[in-house]
C-alpha cells in the first residue's frame, strides 16, 4: 500500500513539474495599454540614477530579473544582441534586478556583457508595475510610454524581435 502512495506522489510531482515548465515558458500578454510608471533607481553598476523619463520617445523593454534566475540568464544574451542591433533605430532595454545586492548584478553585467541599464528595483516600483510575483517579468512600453505587452516568464528571441519590430513601426 505504501508503495501505491509513493506512485502517486511521483506522478503529482512530475505533473507539477510539468506545469512550472509550462509558466516558465513565457506569456506574452496583450495588456489595456497603461502609462509607464516612472522609476528613477539606482545602477547595479555605478549607482547613478536610472532615469525612465531619460528614454522618452523609444520603444523599451523594462526587465525584472535576478541573478540567482537561470530563464532571467539566458534571456541576457539575446538582450545584448538586440540592443547592439537596434538602439540606432530608437530602442532600448532595461534591465531591473530584484536581488537584494548591488555587488552580485555589477558582476552579472560584467560577466555577460550587458550593454544595456541595470538598476536596482524596489518594492515601490515592482507594485507600480502591477505587482511582480515572479522573474522574468518585462514589459513592452511603445513610443508613446505606453505599456502595450507583458511577458511573464522567459522570452525566445523570435517572440520579441517581432513584438519589437511592431513597436518601432
Amino acid at each position: 500500500m505504501q508503495g501505491a502512495g509513493r506512485g502517486w506522489n511521483s506522478r503529482f510531482a512530475m505533473v507539477a513539474l510539468f506545469m512550472a515548465c509550462l509558466l516558465a515558458a513565457g506569456q506574452a500578454q496583450a495588456r489595456d495599454k497603461m502609462p509607464l510608471p516612472h522609476f528613477a533607481l539606482p545602477s547595479a553598476v555605478d549607482g547613478k540614477l536610472v532615469d525612465s523619463d531619460a528614454h522618452k520617445g523609444q520603444v523599451m523593454l523594462v526587465n525584472f530579473f535576478a541573478t540567482w534566475c537561470e530563464p532571467c540568464r539566458q534571456e541576457i544574451p539575446s538582450f545584448v544582441k538586440m540592443q547592439q542591433d537596434l538602439a540606432d533605430k530608437g530602442f532600448t532595454f532595461i534591465g531591473l534586478s530584484v536581488d537584494q545586492s548591488s555587488v552580485a548584478v555589477a558582476k552579472l553585467v560584467t560577466r555577460l556583457g550587458i550593454n544595456y541599464p541595470v538598476a536596482m528595483a524596489d518594492t515601490q516600483v515592482s507594485r507600480e508595475f502591477g505587482g511582480i510575483i515572479g522573474v522574468p517579468t518585462s514589459f513592452l512600453v511603445d513610443r508613446s510610454g505606453m505599456v502595450v505587452k507583458q511577458y511573464i516568464g522567459f522570452i525566445d528571441h523570435n517572440t520579441l524581435e517581432r513584438d519589437v519590430a511592431a513597436a518601432l513601426r
